[in-house]
């Protein structure tokens, strides 16, 4: 604008027509073309150069320490006299607004154990039954009431620590029976593969705290680790497969039914194991990582 202007292509009449802007907008930037070159029309910031009823640096510092005491917006307004509004700005300012903040960020704990078996994650995903393709494939709401009431079916899932190799199965209940009847399931499936599984970690859910569980651990001869409680991070690995599982089986395809979608799991949980970079992993997949398997994998592989 400002170099047609100034070229002679457009008045500045016109380029305030061509560019849908006032005239005086338009002599605006072309006082700014001459004075700077192009490098003058970048934007510019509209915060003032100078704030002069900012608050002071001695009471802004006031009111972080009085924050990192875990005082509340209002409670700091009482102590030191300024308005809630005002302690909002200084705080924000600071970096304290939420009271996470003050404390630092907790380090982020990666362990993984040397040899597959050391150790398995379990844990329980619930998910609705249904009998039509739902919305959240089809998009359409309408008539979803109708499939209500058909109940719901309890993904258990188990993945190694070492190797990320995952076993599942769908049970109608999350009770201690069913978990001790999956347990079981997975370390013969384990077993299948040539790991022995000697830890066994958990939330803790009804179903694993329940003594029936305790009993067929100890049975087993497996040490059961719980997670502290409200930390489900400990379980990550459990946690981040069921994330998987969702998005790459449970939601992946319109489903006639969840029959046929738990028909589908397991030859998901197949290629998760066998032919699913993982990214954790290198990219290579969670079979790779058993190295005593490299000469018998067609012999095993389905």
């Amino acid at each position: 604008m400002a170099v047609a202007v100034l070229g002679g292509t457009l008045t500045k009449a016109q380029a305030a027509c061509v560019y849908a802007v006032s005239p005086k907008i338009v002599s605006r930037w072309v006082e700014r073309f001459k004075q700077g070159g192009r490098s003058s029309m970048a934007d510019r910031s509209s915060r003032p150069k100078s704030s002069p009823r900012q608050t002071d640096a001695v009471l802004s510092e006031r009111i972080a320490a009085l924050r990192r005491q875990r005082l509340t917006g209002k409670h700091i307004s009482l102590e030191t006299g300024v308005s809630p509004a005002t302690v909002s700005r200084v705080l924000k300012r600071a970096g304290l607004s939420r009271m996470k903040d003050i404390a630092p960020a907790e380090p982020v704990v990666r362990y993984e154990y040397a040899e597959p078996g050391g150790l398995i994650h379990l844990d329980i995903k619930r998910l609705g039954r249904f009998n039509r393709v739902g919305h959240r494939i089809s998009g359409d709401r309408a008539g979803q009431s109708n499939s209500r009431g058909i109940g719901w079916e309890y993904v258990h899932v188990c993945i190694d620590d070492a190797s990320r190799i995952a076993f599942t199965d769908i049970f109608p209940n999350e009770k201690a029976e069913s978990a001790i009847a999956f347990l079981k399931a997975a370390l013969s499936y384990y077993e299948s593969l040539g790991i022995t599984v000697t830890r066994v970690m958990t939330d803790n859910g009804s179903c694993y705290i329940a003594k029936d569980f305790a009993k067929a651990c100890k049975a087993i001869g497996l040490k059961h680790i719980r997670t502290k409680p409200y930390t489900p991070k400990t379980n990550g690995k459990a946690e981040r497969f069921i994330q998987t599982a969702l998005r790459e089986w449970a939601y992946a395809r319109a489903y006639p039914s969840s029959d046929h979608r738990k028909a589908h799991l397991p030859r998901w949980n197949h290629m998760y194991n066998w032919h699913r970079p993982h990214g954790s992993l290198k990219s290579q997949t969670p079979i790779s990582r058993l190295p005593h398997m490299r000469d018998n994998l067609l012999r095993l592989h389905i």
